[in-house]
């Protein structure tokens, strides 16, 4: 995920668009906007989103069916997606949007506060996560062009494994058995 990751607000309403945006807006983010589920796919797999905050039911591509096509995808596999829903509590639908790898399905009328406690939680989440898994291939990339050059045993990583360590501090009953010898 790129630094400058967007937040996208997806809904076919413009003044929910309106209203999840204003409610959003005192985190600092980067927010963007689509009024359809064939645009939100189009930017999500531009690369530029951090997290998706998804109306269910829009006008031909669903929320759900934004949700399915992006768990297919290695690119957007993992990005965090928030289901909002008008329709009331509805168990089927969350069985579906869970199972679907969904982060979280909010009910509206949207309380601004708790949706920016929800947002700001996933979203720093995942950008952690994603700045952890680039760490670790850049790390692996090194220990390959280590490995490459010489500069290490081609089993090094291992071997360290089984060394132990050093005890620094006797543990209680070895002072004790110094104390009465």
């Amino acid at each position: 995920m790129p630094p400058d990751a967007k937040i996208l607000i997806v809904d076919d309403h413009e003044d929910t668009l309106y209203a999840l945006e204003s409610a959003l807006a005192p985190l600092g983010y980067r927010i963007t906007r689509a009024t359809s589920g064939d645009e939100a796919l189009k930017q999500v797999l531009r690369g530029q989103v951090g997290l998706l905050l998804l109306d269910v039911r829009m006008p031909g591509v669903s929320g759900l069916d934004v949700v399915r096509y992006m768990r297919r995808l290695e690119q957007t596999r993992n990005i965090p997606v928030v289901l909002v829903t008008g329709f009331g509590p509805n168990s089927e639908l969350a069985t579906t949007a869970f199972r679907l790898g969904v982060a979280d399905l909010v009910m509206k009328p949207i309380d601004p506060w708790t949706l920016r406690t929800k947002i700001r939680y996933l979203y720093d989440y995942h950008r952690r996560c994603q700045a952890l898994e680039q760490e670790v291939r850049d790390l692996r990339a090194r220990v390959k062009e280590e490995n490459d050059a010489g500069h290490l045993p081609a089993r090094a990583h291992s071997d360290t494994a089984r060394v132990p360590l050093a005890r620094s501090r006797p543990h209680e009953h070895e002072r004790e058995q110094d104390r009465t010898a």
